[in-house]
C-alpha cells in the first residue's frame, strides 16, 4: 500500500482515483477545483480531500494528476499552492493529462531540480477503460521511478509502457490519436457508401471484420454509427483539442499530417453541428446530414 493523491476527478480520475482506492489498496487523498466533487468522492471511496494540490501532494509517495490542458497542468503543479511546492523529496508525479511534449519536459526538469521525479503518463481508452480499470498508459520519463509507479498506475491500467524520455509518452499519445482519426474517418465513409448501396450492414460488418479492415472502432462502432447515436466515448472537443496538440508538435518536427490535418477540419464541421459532445465516431454525420 502506497499515500497517493490524485488532482482532478473529471469523467476519467474520478474512477481512475476510485481504482487506487479500491483495486489498489492505498490510501488515496483527492483535489478537485469543485471542492463538491472531491467531498462526493471521499464519501463514496472513504479516501481524504484536500483544499489545495500542494496541501494534497504533501507527504505523498505518489501524486497522479488528470485536468484539461497545458494551462490547467500548470494551474495544479507550479506556484506556492501547486502540488510540486509540497512534493516530498523522492516522490514520483504521473502526469495522465493529455497535454504537450513540451510542458512534460519542462515539469520533468522542475522536478528533477526539487528531488523528486516526473513521469507523463497520457491513457488511452476513455471513459469506459477509466471506469473499468482498463485503460493504455504511455510514460515517458527515467526508469526508475517508473519502475515503482507501473505498480500504483496497474490499479487503472490494462497495459502501461515506458516509451523514452521525457515527453514520449506525450508524444505516444499523440500517435494514438493521429491513427485514431485517420481510421474513423475512414470507417465513417465506408458505412456511408454501404448505406447509400443497400449493403445489410450487419452482415457487411461480420464478414469484413474478419479480415484487413478490422480495427476496434469497427467492431465497438460501426453499430451505434449506423443508428446516428453519438454518445459513446471520446468527445469531438476534446478530440479536437488533442489534434491541436499533434499538429503543433508536426509543425516543430517537420512531420507531414494532411489527412490527420483534413480529420480535425471535418470535426470543426461536426462542432457546428452541435456536436461538440458528441463522440469522436460523429464524423458519419457529415456524410450522412
Amino acid at each position: 500500500m502506497a499515500k497517493v493523491a490524485f488532482l482532478g476527478l473529471g469523467v476519467m480520475g474520478y474512477p481512475m482515483a476510485g481504482h487506487l482506492k479500491t483495486k489498489g489498496g492505498h490510501e488515496v487523498t483527492v483535489y478537485n477545483r469543485t471542492e463538491a466533487k472531491a467531498e462526493k468522492w471521499a464519501a463514496q471511496f472513504g479516501g481524504n480531500t484536500a483544499k489545495t494540490p500542494r496541501a494534497a501532494a504533501a507527504g505523498q509517495d505518489f501524486v497522479m494528476a488528470c485536468v484539461g490542458n497545458d494551462a490547467d497542468l500548470r494551474e495544479v503543479t507550479l506556484g506556492k499552492d501547486g502540488a510540486f511546492a509540497g512534493m516530498a523529496k523522492g516522490a514520483v508525479f504521473v502526469d495522465h493529462t493529455t497535454a504537450s511534449a513540451e510542458i512534460a519536459r519542462e515539469l520533468h526538469a522542475a522536478a528533477t531540480a526539487g528531488g523528486f521525479a516526473f513521469i507523463d503518463a497520457p491513457v488511452s481508452g476513455g471513459q469506459a477503460g477509466a471506469e473499468n480499470g482498463a485503460l493504455t498508459v504511455m510514460c515517458g520519463g527515467d526508469a526508475e521511478p517508473f519502475g515503482r509507479a507501473e505498480k500504483v498506475i496497474a490499479a487503472y491500467a490494462r497495459a502501461c509502457n515506458l516509451l523514452g524520455a521525457p515527453g514520449a509518452g506525450q508524444l505516444a499519445k499523440m500517435v494514438n490519436q493521429i491513427c485514431i482519426a485517420g481510421v474513423v474517418q475512414g470507417l465513417s465513409e465506408g458505412i456511408h457508401f454501404a448505406k447509400r448501396v443497400g449493403l445489410d450492414i450487419e452482415k457487411l460488418i461480420a464478414t469484413i471484420s474478419k479480415g484487413a479492415a478490422q480495427s476496434w472502432q469497427m467492431e465497438n462502432r460501426y453499430k451505434t454509427m449506423t443508428e446516428g447515436k453519438f454518445d459513446f466515448g471520446f468527445a469531438v472537443d476534446w478530440m479536437r483539442k488533442d489534434l491541436s496538440i499533434c499538429l503543433a508538435e508536426a509543425r516543430r518536427n517537420g512531420a507531414h499530417l494532411p489527412v490527420t490535418a483534413l480529420v480535425d477540419q471535418f470535426y470543426s464541421e461536426v462542432q457546428k453541428m452541435g456536436g461538440r459532445r458528441w463522440d469522436t465516431s460523429s464524423l458519419i454525420a457529415l456524410l450522412d446530414r
